[in-house]
């Protein structure tokens, strides 16, 4: 090889040149096209559009920007950090597609947790649960509307459940060609949770309604707290063995931190390994914003799928706590429904917001934290009903 042939193979293997891909002959549409040729480029603008969602307006910044910056180095080109021998393809195969980092994600959320609302009020687990319809109307319009397959549908109505590890987690299994949108999805969303759930929240309900203050929650013990998560995994394994790889790294987690006797474990969950985790996480989930994988109209239909089964779910909470409240002497302010998806504890922050607007002695946060801890664990359990439906 002479010096000319070398210079030109080094030019050949610069960004500048691969950056910008040939035309495609069997792609005939023209925006297609433009994708084709262009989507490297596009990519990583809409990347650092996450980066700044992330930094500037903090956005779930511990995932997003992680997300992001994977994204960033999946679209350059020649390297293929992303490949099978990758540095990111390395990470994702070990960590996503075997399933372990959200897992580990979902130990250290339990670890986090406290069920005692949930266990002083158990009929907010009601709530909880009808938040979950969210998922199942997004996967039957996914199905019979935008025409995706049964474990397509099923990986974008986990959308609806705002739990980002468990929609990594079922996307991962059922479609994971679909991983790098539903991830963005399901973590904008939950990001969005301040944005989204007022206008809803509030068309639901009167002024009056978001007025109810609810009584202070009883005490709950010690013994109650190290019970619940061991009742709730005995339940799982009876009725959906398919639920208890989420359930039942929750369920250890929070009773790492409920027995009182392991609390360095408690803490590195917590702490150390959930941070651990969450950079490796992102970073994998990052590497299927390519642009092949990316910029598709898919893409599109799952964004839009996605905030539909988000809004579904916040609605049906609300109405739930109306149909609750037609039953009950005690009344319950409709606004906690809305926690039952499982953003924790923004979605529960959220509720407090807005009933203080109405009521500037209104305190609901630990109220709707009950709906909340429900929400996490309904999302666990539609996990695995998707997983066995769809699997």
């Amino acid at each position: 090889m002479n010096i000319q042939e070398g210079l030109m193979n080094l030019w050949n293997s610069t960004g500048i040149v691969n950056f910008v891909l040939p035309a495609d002959p069997n792609i005939t549409n023209g925006f297609e096209q433009i994708l084709h040729m262009h989507g490297q480029w596009m990519m990583i603008l809409i990347c650092l559009f996450l980066l700044w969602l992330g930094i500037k307006k903090q956005f779930e910044p511990l995932l997003l920007v992680p997300i992001a910056f994977g994204g960033l180095l999946s679209n350059i080109p020649v390297c293929d950090i992303a490949g099978p021998h990758g540095f990111l393809g390395i990470i994702y195969e070990a960590g996503i597609h075997q399933g372990l980092f959200p897992l580990i994600i979902f130990m250290g959320v339990g670890a986090m947790t406290d069920f005692g609302p949930l266990i002083a009020n158990p009929k907010t687990a009601l709530l909880g649960g009808a938040a979950q319809f969210g998922i199942f109307g997004a996967l039957l319009m996914a199905l019979c509307i935008f025409g995706f397959t049964l474990p397509q549908s099923g990986a974008i109505g986990i959308i609806g459940g705002a739990d980002g590890p468990t929609s990594i987690f079922v996307t991962s299994k059922l479609a994971p060609e679909l991983l790098g949108a539903i991830a963005v999805a399901a973590y904008s969303y939950m990001a969005l949770v301040p944005v989204i759930q007022p206008p809803i929240m509030k068309a639901l309900t009167t002024k009056k309604q978001r007025e109810i203050q609810m009584t202070q929650l009883r005490e709950v013990s010690k013994r109650e707290k190290i019970v619940f998560p061991l009742v709730i995994l005995i339940l799982c394994a009876i009725f959906l063995p398919d639920a208890c790889p989420l359930l039942g790294a929750l369920t250890f987690g929070n009773l790492c931190k409920e027995c009182g006797v392991v609390d360095r474990l408690s803490d590195t969950m917590q702490n150390a390994l959930i941070n651990i985790v969450t950079i490796f996480l992102g970073l994998s989930v990052g590497s299927k914003l390519s642009a092949d994988q990316f910029l598709t109209v898919q893409t599109l239909f799952i964004l839009i799928l996605g905030i539909i089964a988000f809004s579904v779910a916040t609605a049906a909470g609300v109405i739930m706590a109306h149909i609750m409240n037609m039953f009950s002497k005690t009344k319950i302010n409709p606004l906690i429904g809305a926690a039952g998806v499982s953003a924790v504890p923004m979605a529960a922050r959220v509720a407090n917001k807005v009933g203080l607007e109405a009521n500037p002695q209104n305190f609901l946060l630990m109220h709707a934290m009950g709906p909340n801890v429900a929400g996490v664990i309904g999302s666990a359990v539609a996990a695995g009903v998707l997983l066995a439906l769809c699997g």
